[in-house]
């Protein structure tokens, strides 16, 4: 790209993004980040600010798995042995000692806990500069503006399904579901006069059009007015077969797999992607089935070639016809999340094992805007202790797993390793790393340990100096059929506490978009390898000026400048992003206990498993269970 171009994206304007290297950076502390609040909030939140030390929510630039989280982790794969015997020895024993600072490692600390006392010494080891795993909080600030994002997990999903053991969490920790109805304004954007939009890019599409669709403004939208497909397959830059069977394929109740039964066309659906419907049974024109490729990258992580048909449930054309049983959905609309995602789960655990961190940030109203001290997370007087930007190298067990009293823990921090002990030891990290900590494992085990794999996916949260072109264009969520991320939208609006998010175009505001790297034509998880390699090789620097040249070319009508309206970006890159979930495509119908995240799940002596890869599931409550597991086994196996 030229330098003229990079110009006019604003490549060169001194904002928040990259005065560092891809991802190393300053913090942004004292009272400036939290200025807009209330006297009262400053003032209860001045002993723990400490504008020496780091603050890495509102670290920019490159974040999620950022440099210097992966690197040991990523040598130890290639074949590096970190020798223990060149470690420092400490002389710290624990009682637990939880490799993994996400939310399933921080509910297993916390079940232990509850189980083994308040005396109970644990420590909580995690190779990121912040706690939270995928549950990642992002902030930004200003003109003294606080601005809070998420950078993975949004949801808590599925709410009235999670199970007594993460419900009974929840409700500890102080979260009414309920609130988030009144929490969360449904109607600000529609109200405005804003709704969903389709941008096609003329490397596709031959033209850069940017198309209302009708719909309203979730991310999951509500099921759209019948008819608003003939006004937009007319806008949209289709041949005239595909306009004809665009709309056909939304109006017609068509059987287009006549003569099965309804089991024989679930497992036809099953063994079938979205894709080779639209074109083999429904005998849609390609640019139709383009169109729908990135549709089900927020939801599968995969494109509709390598999603299955069932992905698309009955509420996506060409379906409606088949018979199906059930309804179109329904239920709870998509509301409930903090402004900062499920990070606020996270720093909600951490408050009640770790409380010196904080004066506040006891509720669900007041964590939104506590001020976490990050220099209390390890401190010796502390019965828990949060260490971060430390790798675990090796976790053994000191003589016969099924004798030994210890398991060593090996870890590597600032490039020196060091050894702690522990009597238990929960594994709550990716499946794939844990055979080469643990090369004791059985080869079966190890073996299933190393068949899922995770998602790669980046949210990239952009700072808005204002979004009136948004509101010009009359959009607030945009989806990309071919584009460099599948979507964009702006913040969801919620109300906790003193926290209080933008409402009016002029203020400024988060825009989210989604990006899943994939490699089209092969299975879904060739695709995630191919997609982590993808990440790994791809800058701060050109994230952004994909992320600006998007924005330019979507909002071009409404009169926005990257160069003028950005503020500040922050790229939450998860080469190992959520975690790996049943292919129909390609998977067989194990029976339960041939499941290979049950083989990989199993306790190893005083070593057990935990992290939603062990619940096969991307789900908070997954990770939750599993971490409540893991701790069960231990207690009842482990005198």
């Amino acid at each position: 790209m030229s330098d003229a171009r990079d110009r006019r994206l604003g490549m060169d304007r001194p904002i928040t993004r990259r005065d560092f290297l891809d991802g190393v950076g300053v913090a942004l502390t004292g009272s400036a980040a939290w200025g807009w609040l209330g006297a009262d909030v400053q003032a209860r939140d001045a002993a723990t600010q400490n504008p020496a030390a780091p603050y890495p929510p509102a670290l920019t630039g490159l974040r999620g798995t950022h440099d210097g989280a992966w690197e040991v982790a990523h040598s130890l794969r290639d074949g590096r042995a970190w020798d223990e015997a060149s470690a420092t020895t400490t002389d710290e024993r624990y009682d637990l000692v939880v490799v993994g600072g996400g939310i399933s490692g921080l509910a297993a600390a916390y079940f232990y806990r509850q189980a083994a006392g308040a005396g109970a010494r644990i420590l909580v080891l995690d190779n990121h500069d912040d706690f939270g795993g995928h549950a990642k909080r992002n902030e930004f600030t200003l003109g003294g503006r606080l601005l809070i994002g998420y950078g993975g997990t949004q949801a808590i999903e599925n709410r009235r399904g999670w199970s007594p053991a993460a419900k009974g969490l929840r409700d500890e920790l102080g979260i009414d579901t309920d609130r988030f109805f009144t929490a969360v304004d449904q109607t600000l954007y529609t109200k405005l006069g804003m709704g969903q939009g389709v941008f096609f890019d003329r490397a596709r599409w031959g033209v850069d059009r940017l198309v209302k669709d009708g719909r309203g403004n979730q991310a999951e939208g509500p099921t759209p007015p019948n008819g608003w497909w003939r006004a937009f397959a007319k806008s949209a830059p289709f041949s005239e077969k595909a306009r004809r069977d665009f709309i056909r394929l939304h109006e017609e109740q068509v059987d287009y797999l006549p003569g099965q039964s309804i089991d024989q066309k679930r497992a036809t659906l099953r063994k079938t992607s979205y894709r080779d419907f639209l074109i083999n049974h429904a005998r849609v024109d390609p640019q139709v089935a383009d169109y729908f490729q990135q549709r089900p990258h927020s939801g599968w992580g995969i494109g509709a070639d390598a999603a299955p048909a069932t992905a698309a449930g009955r509420t996506w054309p060409g379906l409606q016809g088949l018979g199906l049983p059930g309804g179109n959905g329904g239920g709870d609309p998509y509301i409930f999340h903090f402004p900062d995602g499920n990070a606020s789960i996270a720093r909600l655990l951490v408050r009640r094992l770790i409380p010196g961190v904080s004066p506040t940030g006891t509720t669900m109203d007041d964590v939104v805007t506590a001020r976490f001290d990050y220099t209390q997370l390890d401190q010796a007087r502390s019965p828990v202790r949060l260490r971060l930007n430390s790798t675990v190298v090796r976790v053994r067990h000191d003589g016969a797993p099924d004798a030994a009293s210890d398991v060593v823990v090996t870890y590597v921090r600032g490039g020196h390793s060091y050894t702690v002990r522990a009597a238990r030891c929960v594994l709550a990290c990716y499946h794939s790393i844990i055979p080469r900590l643990c090369p004791e494992l059985g080869e079966r085990q190890r073996a299933a340990l190393l068949f899922g794999v995770k998602t790669p996916l980046v949210y990239t949260n952009v700072l808005l100096r204002n979004w009136r072109a948004f509101q010009k264009l009359g959009v607030s969520h945009v989806y990309t059929p071919s584009g460099y991320y599948a979507l964009m939208f702006l913040d969801f609006p919620v109300t906790l506490g003193e926290y209080r998010p933008p409402r009016d175009p002029d203020e400024p505001i988060l825009l989210h978009l989604v990006r899943v790297p994939c490699d089209p034509g092969k299975p879904r998880r060739d695709q995630h390898r191919a997609g982590r390699a993808d990440l790994l090789r791809t800058t701060f620097e050109q994230f952004e000026r994909e992320t600006r040249d998007l924005l330019a070319r979507v909002l071009d009508g409404g009169g926005f400048d990257p160069g003028r309206d950005i503020g500040g970006i922050t790229v939450n890159r998860w080469p190992h992003g959520y975690a790996d979930f049943g292919d129909p495509l390609t998977d067989p119908d194990w029976p339960e206990a041939e499941r290979p995240w049950v083989i990989a799940r199993q306790r190893f002596g005083r070593i057990a498993i935990a992290n939603s890869d062990a619940a096969h599931e991307a789900e908070t409550h997954a990770a939750i269970d599993e971490g409540h597991r893991a701790v069960q086994e231990l207690l009842q196996a482990v005198p």
